[in-house]
């Protein structure tokens, strides 16, 4: 549900804010307004962030001697010139008091602001470790929002994932196909954003997604690579790129005695986060170097480092099938996969 009691809000058609104080059916809350309740459809309202997010400072002008109607001039018609801005994600948070009356985030409300002159069509993914917890595919017009989701203040301690993926709503030959943008946050730099936000009085924490949709890239763009060769780069041609990559396996072992020596003292988390790192490493040699298949070893154990990688598989175009099988040299510790090209 997009609102709830206690939520600000504002009337469209009048500007005049207020807030939630029921929610009648899936299409219809009662909101108050200046002490008067009366009910209202969901689309004849908004949160007012975007509005406050908008907002330029009014500055009073100079009083000006009387003037009267016969005196005016007429003036020509001045049409809004909207701005390209790029894409931004947007997380608003909704306060709370805790029990000593302190100021809290309670959870965000997560927003997709596309301040360009092109319409989109996208998909979202929220991931926390590689694992979706919440996506969405719709599109987007021209110079609006689009809200995606509530996400809780506690879930974003897991360093979670804002994956974007984007393509044109009106395909044009000389933009590219799509384009991917994605937002990390850890816990520390949250905690200083939203302090900053209040120091700021400011509406939400926001980040710039894609400033300009790109073109599409030739395989010949004429460009002279030699100027870069003679300061010092080295250039590749792209035909002979996988020579230069490191060799890919056939097996991989993730064992953690396997990957590093001092891995006694570490947590679990810790330690299933090098054993996906090293998957993710091998799994794009893999990919780069177009092999037919891989054989990942995870073991039995708990069964969460399999469900990570399981989970990571299941996401990647170039994934054919996977399967767990018993197999006479792994049991059922290992998962072999196939990849289409």
């Amino acid at each position: 549900m997009k609102y709830e009691v206690g939520d600000e809000i504002v009337v469209l058609f009048s500007n005049e804010e207020g807030r939630v104080i029921d929610i009648m059916n899936e299409k219809m809350v009662m909101i108050e307004v200046k002490g008067v309740k009366f009910p209202a459809y969901m689309d004849q309202i908004d949160f007012p962030y975007f509005q406050r997010f908008s907002k330029k400072t009014i500055v009073a002008a100079p009083k000006t001697p009387k003037v009267y109607v016969d005196q005016v001039q007429k003036e020509k018609r001045r049409d809004e010139v909207k701005v390209s801005e790029g894409i931004w994600l947007a997380l608003f948070p909704k306060f709370d008091s805790d029990i000593f009356g302190d100021e809290v985030v309670e959870k965000f409300k997560v927003y997709l602001i596309n301040k360009t002159d092109l319409p989109y069509e996208f998909t979202y993914r929220l991931n926390y470790f590689g694992k979706t917890d919440f996506n969405i595919t719709s599109d987007i017009h021209a110079f609006k929002d689009f809200y995606l989701h509530d996400v809780s203040f506690e879930s974003l301690n897991d360093n979670p994932s804002f994956d974007f993926e984007f393509s044109l709503l009106n395909p044009d030959k000389t933009k590219a196909d799509f384009c991917e943008a994605s937002f990390k946050i850890k816990p520390k730099q949250l905690f200083q954003k939203i302090e900053k936000l209040k120091e700021k009085n400011e509406p939400s924490l926001n980040h710039l997604l894609l400033e300009k949709y790109p073109n599409k890239v030739y395989e010949d763009t004429g460009l002279d690579l030699r100027k870069l060769s003679g300061a010092g780069f080295k250039v590749y041609d792209a035909k002979h790129a996988r020579q230069n990559l490191e060799p890919a396996r056939s097996v991989v072992d993730l064992h953690i005695e396997k990957l590093t020596d001092s891995w006694k003292g570490l947590s679990n988390f810790e330690i299933l986060t090098i054993q996906l790192k090293e998957f993710e490493k091998w799994l794009d040699l893999t990919i780069a170097h177009r092999l037919p298949n891989l054989v990942v070893i995870h073991g039995v154990g708990s069964g969460k480092l399999k469900d990570e990688v399981h989970d990571i598989l299941k996401v990647k175009r170039e994934v054919r099938s996977f399967v767990n099988q018993y197999e006479p040299r792994y049991g059922y510790g290992a998962t072999e996969i196939f990849f289409q090209y």
